[in-house]
């Protein structure tokens, strides 16, 4: 009797133990999900200037945070500010998202991207319509960046872009490049289109710019000079698209640009990537670091996979450009 006792103890004791660690795990859920339900990330959004490519990073960028359960105000804050294409509201905007101690920074375009380093090396940053990392001088690799910085690229096919131009105007001889000095982005776009071009016997000549009131004074000095214009995705150039055009179309001047936005607002074609893409592909690392803690300097910087063709049918009609039919389907006619 004394042993049915016993063993009759320890099982009690053993019941009691597991519904205790019962107890605690059912605790530790219920934790675990308030953890879940009280997380509350605040995000800085600096972008460069309203453009329509811009524009579209940052949407891709909000929309597939809500894709992913995290919109304004509900598991998170975003404090979006736009630097108007002045460096010193740059500085100011990162000033504050340092001083508001942001979880998180989303820049849009290489001179946020550089105010927001310049300010701390603690707040993760990612970046997204930066031509390249590693010559805007903000990360150590592409592979491995290794600091607080990471992102995605709107490095655009630049010798599917020329090749472009010189199947709509087979006849070219001379392309003059148009950029704004300070862009590093366009700098190194325009070497890579100028060795492109030399390496096919086509000679090049260029203007650049300090900021969009010379847009028209440039454009008209190198009319003379080329038989088609090459524009990459140049910030200033990009919002005086329609200036630009004013100039290219008196002059019976082709213009590829970086961008299909920049097509639908005055330029002739392009192929390139897709601005709203890598906007998203930004948020999803946005989330990595957030969510799981990943640290930037391991992230390596993302590429667009997809291309996109854009020709504007309208300028193309006005230059007496003959459109082949393979690229038809690409046609654009933004007026209408």
């Amino acid at each position: 009797m004394k042993k049915f006792n016993k063993i009759m103890a320890l099982l009690a004791a053993l019941c009691l133990t597991l519904a205790l660690a019962g107890c605690n795990d059912a605790k530790d859920a219920d934790n675990n999900d308030n953890k879940t339900e009280d997380v509350h990330y605040k995000i800085g959004i600096m972008q460069l200037m309203d453009h329509e490519a811009l524009n579209l990073a940052q949407q891709g960028f909000i929309d597939k945070l809500a894709e992913r359960g995290y919109t304004d105000g509900d598991k998170i804050t975003l404090l979006i500010e736009n630097g108007q294409g002045d460096t010193n509201n740059l500085s100011t905007i990162a000033d504050k998202f340092v001083s508001e101690q942001v979880d998180l920074a989303f820049t849009i375009a290489t001179p946020s991207t550089q105010a927001m380093a310049s300010k701390t090396t603690t707040i993760p940053i990612v970046a997204t319509a930066v031509t390249s990392f590693t010559e805007a001088g903000l990360v150590a690799s592409d592979e491995q960046p290794g600091g607080n910085i990471t992102g995605t690229s709107d490095m655009n096919p630049i010798s599917d872009q020329l090749d472009l131009l010189l199947q709509l105007c087979p006849e070219v001889k001379t392309v003059g490049f148009l950029y704004t000095s300070s862009e590093d982005n366009s700098a190194l776009q325009c070497r890579i289109a100028k060795e492109y071009l030399e390496s096919k016997g086509i000679e090049t000549v260029e203007r650049t710019i300090t900021n969009t009131n010379d847009v028209q004074q440039a454009t008209t000095a190198i009319v003379s000079e080329c038989d088609a214009i090459y524009i990459p995705t140049d910030n200033n150039f990009a919002s005086a698209m329609p200036t630009v055009n004013d100039v290219t179309m008196a002059a019976g001047i082709p213009v590829i640009c970086g961008e299909s936005n920049m097509v639908k607002t005055g330029g002739t074609a392009t192929v390139g990537i897709t601005y709203y893409g890598i906007g998203e592909a930004a948020a999803e690392m946005a989330l990595d670091i957030l969510e799981n803690g990943t640290d930037p300097a391991t992230m390596a910087i993302q590429g667009s996979t997809e291309k996109e063709y854009c020709i504007n049918g309208q300028v193309c009609a006005g230059l007496g450009i003959e459109i082949p039919a393979e690229l038809q389907e690409f046609v654009v006619n933004p007026a209408e």
